[in-house]
């Protein structure tokens, strides 16, 4: 097992892998900006190194002051959270060069993954169900409209290194077509310095789906059910839930098998996400996520299991804890994201919290990495918070958040809280009977936004 841990992040993901390694009696190095220097999980690790200015690109995507810090506290593993160095191939490898273990997947299923287009047909080999589309990039227009016509309007068009919504246009129509074609390569240029595109079948009224996997990297792998990822603004997840409330037990070991013997297939190692868009009991495959997903709380809650501390053992050697045979579900879980952002445009409002007080409770888990007097710096992501609650069922699992959320106090800041007490007098979101253009329609015919 290793003796130090090196966590290549910030905020509440970096404070989660602290908490897992004093757990395990693991030594913690928290890396940070100078923007951080006052953080919780710089103040909760045992040890910390000031890796650069608060720009990303200088300090947490600063892949040689990472490495150096590794050097400089004998940190033998490094665990990247999500989102920065997290799914970069390039990082990982970089670790294995310099000796340091990678706490995730082997650069090369980052890499193969990473790419949307290699992703699908990789997918599409293991016997994964993919969503019709081009073979691979569409280089021109008449390409396109002739992909179009083979698999019928609507279309969307998506950038093939994109994310966050980023790249992705919607056609209806061939004069549709043309537009969007033009503006997603130009979005794609512009983002991710690549304008390479493809395009797929626009299904109408699809839910997000995802699967958790998990593998040792020795052939052995298992799937912990899905999460219900569907209440999404911009393609940016906002509510998730676990297990999704429109699958059938029939329907989940069916998916999920097919997951996890794709993963002992390639011998996948650590935490992934294989994530689909579900419409009239269909699965179609649009990517995997290569990393610890934000939303793993809800799996862990219903399952009961670490899946940090498993991450850790299996990058250290170790088995799984358990087999497939042991992941039982057991109630419900959900988790709203807190946002410092000011509704209705879900602007970012970076600024000082005057006071914060976490609800507690039977089945209430916060984790944030905020306190009183904390300043929320205008240099990252707006996240400040997931509030994750587990029920026996989906009814007790709501009212459980709707009374965590009366107790959550969060003020100096504007947030995203008045947003989820919204949404919990919305009968579509008691039943359950949303799916991916929900929020976005409830949003504008609420608040114009």
């Amino acid at each position: 097992m290793f003796e130090k841990i090196l966590i290549a992040n910030r905020g509440e993901i970096a404070l989660r892998v602290v908490r897992a390694c004093r757990e395990m009696g693991i030594k913690s190095v928290a890396v940070h900006s100078t923007a951080d220097s006052d953080a919780m999980h710089v103040r909760m690790a045992d040890e910390s190194v000031c890796i650069g200015p608060p720009p990303s690109s200088e300090s947490y995507l600063f892949k040689a002051a990472i490495i150096s810090a590794c050097e400089i506290t004998g940190a033998q593993a490094v665990h990247p959270g999500y989102g920065f160095l997290s799914e970069n191939a390039a990082f990982a490898q970089a670790l294995e060069d310099h000796g340091i273990t990678f706490i995730g997947p082997s650069a090369e299923h980052i890499r193969i993954m990473g790419d949307k287009i290699t992703a699908k047909e990789t997918a599409k080999d293991l016997g994964i169900p993919v969503v019709p589309g081009s073979d691979g990039g569409v280089p021109d227009y008449e390409t396109a409209i002739g992909v179009a016509a083979s698999i019928g309007f609507p279309v969307i068009i998506k950038a093939t290194a994109g994310g966050g919504g980023r790249g992705m246009k919607v056609a209806k129509n061939a004069e549709e077509l043309e537009i969007a074609f033009r503006t997603a390569r130009s979005e794609s240029k512009a983002a991710f310095g690549n304008d390479e595109v493809y395009i797929e079948k626009y299904l109408q009224r699809p839910r997000h789906i995802e699967i958790q996997v998990f593998g040792d990297g020795k052939g052995r792998a298992v799937h912990l059910g899905e999460r219900d990822c569907s209440l999404q603004r911009r393609h940016q997840k906002v509510f998730e839930e676990a297990p999704g409330p429109s699958i059938s037990p029939a329907l989940r070991a069916e998916i999920g098998d097919v997951c996890a013997k794709a993963m002992q297939k390639i011998k996948y190692i650590g935490a992934g996400t294989i994530e689909f868009l579900y419409e009239d009991e269909k699965f179609y495959f649009i990517e995997m996520n290569t990393r610890l997903q934000v939303e793993h709380p809800v799996t862990e809650s219903i399952f009961g299991v670490d899946l940090v501390r498993e991450q850790i053992r299996v990058a250290a050697g170790l088995e799984m804890s358990f087999i497939q045979d042991d992941l039982v579900i057991n109630g419900h879980s959900i988790e709203v994201r807190i946002n410092a952002e000011k509704l209705p445009l879900f602007a970012p409002r970076p600024g000082k919290i005057t006071q914060f007080h976490a609800p507690g409770g039977l089945g209430v888990r916060m984790d944030s990495a905020i306190y009183d007097g904390y300043r929320i710096p205008p240099h990252y992501d707006s996240l400040i918070g997931k509030l994750i609650v587990h029920g026996r069922d989906r009814p007790e699992a709501l009212a459980r958040l709707k009374r965590a959320l009366g107790e959550l106090v969060i003020d100096g800041i504007d947030t995203t809280i008045p947003l989820f007490h919204a949404l919990l007098e919305e009968p579509e979101i008691l039943s359950g009977d949303y799916n991916i253009h929900w929020l976005e329609k409830w949003l504008l015919t609420k608040f114009g936004a």
